[in-house]
């Protein structure tokens, strides 16, 4: 347990300073200010006795001096729609392995997907004068986007592309990714692909704009697909298994089905052999984000792949560039995405 002084009495007694800290290892309070928020600016011995001298005396930052003093903290504040949902898991694995070793730390918001929950956790992040802030998604209310624009730390949308970010953007085009793939099965000779989709949070809305698109470019009419199943529950493996069964009971005529996330495109999967279906052959099954689970299945599943511990890398980079006053590269960072052709969109 850290130590804390204690009176005559033994009771605690006043907080450990940096200035006890200074006196502890016999350098200035600059030089020990410096050393813990700078650690590359001293040298290693110093930073050592420092680092010891502080496990010693029990010395904890006080966030919010610090934050007073230099206007903000060293806080990034992140928020993310989900936790749990692997494509997020893997942002953030980028992003706190390029935080790691530096003077700053992560605070994690989690939107749960609904947009007043994300203004009222922008606004406590801000009250807190955040180092830097990385927010999922381009479609933030007024609001939020009012106070992320006058933030006084830069800011980086991730997940998405767009021409008017608030200050940085990283991500890729979910609609032409999603168009993309829809071509694909069109080229592979499926003649009637079906889109089954999940939650339908903005990015999924424009994953299914992309393959509207391309069923339109590819009929003379340039008619709406007709063959679509969504519904704005979260989604599952589970739930994709019961989409497929549905849309077959709906559309029996589909060929193909484009996925919006690769959970339901493996439930897909496990319908279609269930239902004796030969997947490839006589069923094509699509997904997107192209997780590991995809190379792994049996057959092995198409996906979409994107570039998520990327995007979670980038961001960050971005943001300490920019608070080193360094460039951080262009405003808007297209990571693109890549179509992964497998066994299960393969006609044989």
């Amino acid at each position: 347990m850290p130590k804390h002084p204690s009176d005559k009495t033994g009771k605690p007694g006043r907080r450990v300073t940096l200035a006890d800290v200074a006196r502890e290892v016999g350098a200035s309070t600059i030089t020990v200010s410096r050393a813990l928020r700078r650690p590359e600016m001293v040298s290693e011995g110093l930073r050592q006795r420092i680092a010891a001298a502080v496990e010693t005396l029990g010395y904890l930052p006080d966030p919010a001096a610090q934050a007073l003093a230099s206007r903000r903290s060293n806080v990034i504040g992140v928020l993310i729609p989900s936790v749990t949902n692997n494509v997020f898991s893997d942002v953030l694995a980028g992003l706190y392995d390029t935080v790691g070793g530096t003077a700053f730390n992560v605070q994690l918001g989690n939107t749960r997907y609904r947009a007043e929950v994300e203004e009222e956790l922008i606004r406590i992040f801000l009250s807190q004068r955040p180092a830097g802030l990385i927010v999922a998604g381009i479609d933030q209310t007024p609001a939020s986007r009012a106070m992320l624009a006058q933030a006084e730390c830069p800011v980086v949308q991730i997940m998405e592309l767009g021409e008017d970010p608030v200050d940085m953007l990283v991500g890729f085009s979910h609609r032409d990714a999603a168009q993309a793939a829809t071509e694909h099965l069109l080229a592979q000779g499926y003649r009637a692909p079906a889109f089954l989709g999940a939650r339908m949070d903005p990015r999924s809305e424009r994953r299914h704009a992309g393959f509207r698109a391309a069923l339109a470019a590819a009929s003379p009419e340039g008619a709406a697909p007709a063959r679509e199943l969504t519904t704005t529950e979260p989604s599952s493996v589970r739930l994709g298994g019961v989409l497929f069964d549905r849309l077959r009971e709906r559309f029996p005529e589909t060929d193909a089905v484009f996925c919006n996330n690769d959970d339901l495109a493996l439930g897909a999967q496990f319908a279609a052999q269930r239902a004796g279906l030969k997947v490839g052959p006589e069923v094509g099954i699509c997904g997107f984000n192209d997780l590991e689970v995809m190379s792994a299945a049996h057959p092995t599943i198409t996906s979409v792949r994107t570039f998520r511990r990327e995007t979670g890398e980038t961001a960050v980079r971005k943001v300490l560039a920019r608070l080193a006053g360094e460039e951080a590269g262009p405003d808007v960072t297209d990571l693109q995405w890549k179509l992964i052709p497998r066994s299960s969109t393969d006609r044989g």
